[in-house]
């Protein structure tokens, strides 16, 4: 994807940002969006906005939906949120896309299960004048109004910036990945790759080719299997809320939780808990809340001829146990999500 000149300032703002957090210091509080401003000043009359998750269990959709809800809310907007329940139903979400498009909603709001299938459907929306955006996981076409993500790539340099420091620049690690198909997941485990060989030759990866899949317990089965055969790590990297929590129990279960050094993506109240207690080291923390009311608006724009930006970066941060308590920190990591999915 080419990012237009808009989108390179967003990057560029967004690393400065976490360049100035240094790993352990405050985020940069949340840019406007654009074309959210205009938006607000006009009354909806009812617009339809669906917005479809790449699952509905783990909290960082929970999240994504109760921003989608405020800004519908202030908007005047309809959120009609559908998607599957586990993140390797590709073909269900295809079927819930076509749905929205039989049933001629203003928008899409979509967070593609893989890059490729979503393909046709999401051209299929444009064509109708439907107008999609996407948001938290790429897709391999530009056909699509406006893309509101984290910048995957950078979060996972962070995270390995974190693991070089935490290991003390040496040392045995290994990188337990996602899914097949997920082009966020598959960004950050890039960015960390990246960002291992930039921390200098001292850590050693000696896996970073197996899978957990989309469901914490696949990945508390693939995370005791890495843990038994290579036992001497010192060092583990998990992309996402699901592999972080299934290699959290295996430590746990093992007895090695604090004694390996553990940095993971996503904050769920179980992850939060072992950062407090320094059995995970850091956790590279999106904002989902803002990604998922970036997507209602920019779509609300959309539909009313507004310009908006091709890229926008939602944000992303280390978080550590040392800073895990700043006031804009708590925020990213306790969201009010009860205030909105009532």
């Amino acid at each position: 994807m080419r990012p237009s000149s808009n989108a390179v300032t967003w990057v560029a703002m967004a690393l400065a940002g976490a360049l100035a957090f240094g790993g352990c210091g405050k985020p940069k509080p949340a840019a406007p969006v654009p074309g959210a401003a205009a938006a607000a000043a006009e009354p909806t009359a009812r617009l339809k906005i669906a917005v479809i998750p790449k699952g509905t269990t783990h909290v960082f959709w929970k999240s994504i939906h109760a921003g989608a809800l405020k800004a519908g809310q202030e908007l005047g907007a309809e959120v009609i949120w559908q998607g599957p329940q586990k993140e390797d139903d590709r073909k269900l979400q295809i079927e819930v896309v076509e749905s929205f498009i039989s049933r001629r909603v203003d928008a899409i709001v979509l967070a593609p299960l893989d890059d490729v299938a979503l393909v046709n459907p999401v051209k299929t929306a444009m064509a109708k004048g439907i107008k999609v955006v996407i948001i938290d996981s790429g897709l391999a076409t530009e056909d699509y109004v406006c893309f509101a993500a984290t910048d995957n790539l950078l979060g996972g340099k962070l995270a390995a910036k974190r693991l070089a420091e935490v290991m003390g620049g040496k040392g045995k690690a290994l990188m337990l990945r996602y899914a097949e198909g997920s082009a966020s997941t598959a960004q950050r485990e890039r960015g960390f790759l990246e960002g291992i060989k930039e921390a200098g030759p001292g850590v050693d990866l000696v896996s970073t080719n197996q899978y957990g899949g989309v469901t914490a317990e696949s990945a508390f089965q693939a995370s005791q299997d890495l843990l038994t055969k290579f036992g001497d790590v010192t060092g583990i990297f998990c992309p996402n809320e699901s592999t972080t929590f299934g290699m959290l129990r295996a430590l746990q279960t093992a007895g090695k939780a604090g004694r390996i050094q553990f940095v993971g993506f996503d904050a769920s109240e179980p992850l939060v808990n072992a950062l407090r207690q320094r059995e995970i080291a850091g956790l590279t923390v999106q904002d989902p809340f803002r990604m998922g009311e970036t997507g209602v608006r920019v779509a609300v724009a959309a539909i009313r001829g507004q310009p908006v930006d091709k890229r926008i970066d939602t944000g992303v941060v280390m978080v550590t146990p040392e800073t895990m308590n700043q006031p804009e920190v708590k925020a990213l990591l306790n969201p009010d999500l009860d205030r909105w999915l009532k």
